[in-house]
């Protein structure tokens, strides 16, 4: 169906002008000659996106975009005006203007502005859609993606929550892999059971085997009473295995028999339990490298990866970098009972350039110092870590960051080049034989990177 635009402009000719051009883009277009029209219009029928100038009769552009957030929250605004001020810019934005266009402009740029306006509100749409989805029980504020990676990955949650198969969650420090876990569990048929994490890094080799399957009396010295394990505590449910890759080759031989029998002995016990559990198994490391370095069982592996789930790092999911950093701001501003200004863009702009190399959970608690240090009320660039603003260059109009230890070379060429199939596959719709024309490649040579990088086209 084609996007419905409504013009609001006392000025028949440029409101006509813009009529026949977008008509012929393709937009369904209606107009309305002053503001008290359009929303009498609005009140009627509802439009996709608001173009409407500043200074009208009866009713100017911006107490139109007031009335219109009542009736029709969803709608994109867009300011139209020969009379531009940072005042009517900043108040225009406030009501939730999108963009703001100065007259005299080109028809080409208001086209652009609608197609960006509409593209970022599908984004809200399906990321709105996704999260109720995701929250039948369980909370997921937090877990915040508009970017394209973290959509796939809450599509994926949504497909696989229900089945029994098991899932490898990997991902670097911090991407969240828990918080998917539990979006998994809680929106799945065992809901109602436990949830049960066990961190393999974090428990010595030792204990780890009585920690999974339990233990008797007397199986060992200090074990003075019966004690049941994570194993049968999950039954029923959810174990997650947080950090598997660091799992000894002993106990994964006995975790392998668990998935495949759904059966287990307790340390120092012969009698066998059954119990009924689904496995969800997290990494920040490469199990597949491990597996061909004999490090992590093969069978294991790919018992565990049935349903495989990849969390991005932050670097590569740049524009959920402000919508975080506010969602942290606020949570942790009412949580310590302070009052903190949102952020400017002038932070943002330094936060969105930093490299993150502790994801998502690196920003939470850099938000949560800010709010407790702040003094002022409002976070400055001044405010930031000296690392923030030590570094940077800007190379092909792009600021990049090197650290006192140096940068990761390759790691860095290979995100660039991710970046620009992409961008060349977006602005060719998809088609790779214009995409590759786009970066003078052959279209085997395109075709065979976008398999080598497992590329979501």
């Amino acid at each position: 169906m084609s996007s419905r635009v409504l013009i609001a402009d006392d000025d028949k000719h440029s409101r006509e002008t813009l009529a026949r051009f977008l008509e012929l883009e393709g937009f369904e277009v209606s107009v309305g000659s002053d503001g008290m029209e359009a929303l009498e219009m609005f009140r009627s029928s509802p439009f996709d996106v608001l173009l409407t100038d500043l200074k009208m009769p009866r009713l100017d552009g911006l107490s139109l975009l007031r009335e219109i957030r009542n009736v029709a929250p969803s709608t994109i605004g867009i300011v139209i005006t020969g009379y531009a001020s940072t005042t009517s810019a900043v108040e225009a934005m406030k009501l939730g203007a999108f963009d703001y266009v100065a007259k005299p402009y080109e028809l080409d740029e208001i086209r652009m502005v609608i197609q960006r306006a509409l593209e970022y509100q599908q984004l809200q749409s399906e990321n709105i859609t996704l999260k109720k989805q995701l929250k039948k029980k369980y909370s997921f504020e937090n877990i915040i993606g508009f970017a394209k990676p973290m959509q796939d990955v809450f599509r994926l949650i949504e497909k696989v929550a229900d089945s029994d198969s098991t899932v490898l969650i990997q991902g670097e420090s911090g991407t969240g892999k828990e918080l998917v876990a539990r979006a998994i569990h809680y929106n799945s048929d065992r809901k109602d059971r436990y949830l049960i994490p066990v961190n393999c890094g974090a428990i010595p080799e030792t204990l780890l085997e009585s920690e999974l399957f339990g233990h008797v009396k007397g199986a060992f010295t200090g074990a003075t009473t019966n004690r049941i394990g994570r194993f049968e505590a999950a039954n029923g449910g959810t174990l997650f295995l947080d950090e598997i890759g660091d799992m000894s080759p002993t106990l994964q031989v006995k975790v392998l028999r668990v998935i495949q029998e759904q059966e287990f002995e307790p340390v120092g016990s012969t009698k066998t339990r059954k119990v009924d559990v689904r496995i969800i198994a997290a990494t920040n490391q490469d199990l597949e490298n491990k597996v061909a370095e004999r490090e992590f069982r093969e069978d294991l592996f790919y018992r565990l990866s049935v349903i495989p789930i990849h969390i991005p790092p932050l670097r590569d999911r740049v524009e959920d970098i402000a919508p975080l950093a506010n969602y942290f701001l606020e949570s942790f501003s009412r949580q310590k009972g302070r009052e903190i200004k949102p952020f400017e863009n002038d932070v943002l702009d330094i936060l969105q350039q930093y490299d993150w190399p502790g994801n998502v959970r690196e920003l939470e608690n850099l938000i949560e110092r800010l709010v407790i240090l702040s003094e002022t009320g409002s976070i400055r660039p001044d405010d930031l870590p000296e690392k923030f603003h030590q570094g940077t260059v800007k190379v092909m109009g792009e600021t990049l960051e090197f650290p006192d230890d140096g940068i990761d070379f390759n790691r860095m060429v290979n995100d660039f080049e991710n970046r620009l199939i992409l961008a060349a596959l977006k602005k060719a719709k998809g088609n790779k034989n214009l995409a590759a024309k786009i970066l003078n490649l052959k279209r085997t040579t395109l075709v065979e990177k976008i398999k080598k990088k497992n590329l979501s086209v």
